[in-house]
């Protein structure tokens, strides 16, 4: 089962008031729309709120992306981080602290989804250390896609995941969702679930949890999470291990069709053992102050190289 974890981006909408920028650096917030800075103001649910498992999406075999991975969430330039007053205006100060991605339930957001796509993840190094990506126009397979952040009051796996904060769905390609535990120091993957429990249904549990997001969020921060994961697959009982492997490894400026964003990039490699059978899935996710995963880029199966150029799925933020 797949888990591109997503770190989702919640962004905050333009108005025509906002000041013209170039450049992401250029405004507040930190995110340049079409020449104008998009504007950090409050509130923070409901459809306000713009979408990222890293991050958050899966893919069709079950990667980890940005958010760290897919599935995972980020929060509005206009939300507080612990859910939902105030407002979060980005310090540039490359950390992106707890508060600075707003995690609830009733967010949502848009993003472009690209599948089997060719896009160079290594981008464009610059003279000062950084990198430039641009994932602004349009790829193979386009199209959009929304991203929500579901509570679980009422769903038929609530009392399978005490505690848990949101459940949202982990890829474009199936209905799986991922759900997701918020706690002061990070975002946990706690487990799979099928959508309904009826016939050939999916319940699976990660013992113990998937850190997906691990606050703060730091360049060259590495976080490791060894898994079993235990339950059900389309009906049929299964047991095995997945190890996530995730480093903040590079920092930059990063073009989405939502605009530019300053960004830490997050490299998390997905090592899947099923008996005998091991699969590995690369993944990047693109995280940004106050809106969160922005971007994430996900492998093939077994891709061999940590920089790669032919993508299972491609997904950005858009408005």
């Amino acid at each position: 089962m797949g888990i591109l974890l997503g770190l989702a981006a919640w962004g905050c909408s333009a108005s025509d008031s906002m000041a013209e920028c170039s450049v992401g650096a250029d405004c507040a917030s930190g995110a340049c729309q079409g020449g104008h800075c998009v504007a950090a103001t409050g509130g923070g649910s409901g459809s306000g709120g713009a979408a990222g498992a890293a991050g958050a999406a899966g893919s069709s075999s079950g990667g980890a992306a940005g958010a760290a991975g897919m599935g995972g969430a980020a929060g509005t330039a206009g939300s507080g981080g612990s859910g939902g007053g105030g407002v979060c205006s980005p310090n540039h100060d490359g950390v992106i602290e707890r508060a600075e991605v707003p995690l609830m339930a009733g967010l949502n957001a848009k993003f472009m989804v690209a599948v089997n796509a060719t896009f160079a993840t290594a981008g464009q190094a610059q003279g000062d250390g950084s990198s430039n990506w641009d994932l602004s126009g349009s790829l193979a397979g386009d199209h959009l896609a929304l991203v929500e952040l579901q509570a679980l009051t009422g769903k038929w796996y609530e009392s399978k995941f005490p505690g848990a904060t949101y459940a949202s769905q982990l890829s474009d390609s199936a209905d799986l969702l991922g759900v997701f535990e918020i706690t002061d120091k990070a975002l946990l993957l706690r487990g799979v679930v099928s959508p309904s429990n009826g016939a050939g249904y999916t319940e699976l549990t990660y013992n113990p949890p998937v850190t997906v997001l691990d606050f703060p969020i730091s360049e060259n921060k590495s976080t490791k999470s060894v898994c079993n994961v235990s339950g059900l697959a389309q009906g049929l009982p299964v047991n095995y291990t997945e190890q996530y492997d995730q480093l903040v490894d590079a920092h930059g400026l990063l073009k989405t069709p939502f605009g530019e964003f300053p960004v830490l990039r997050i490299a998390i490699k997905l090592t899947r053992t099923v008996g005998v059978l091991t699969t590995v899935v690369r993944s990047y996710a693109f995280a940004s102050e106050c809106f969160g995963t922005v971007a994430t880029i996900t492998s093939k199966d077994n891709e061999p190289n940590v920089e790669f150029t032919q993508a299972s799925e491609i997904r950005r933020l858009a408005p």
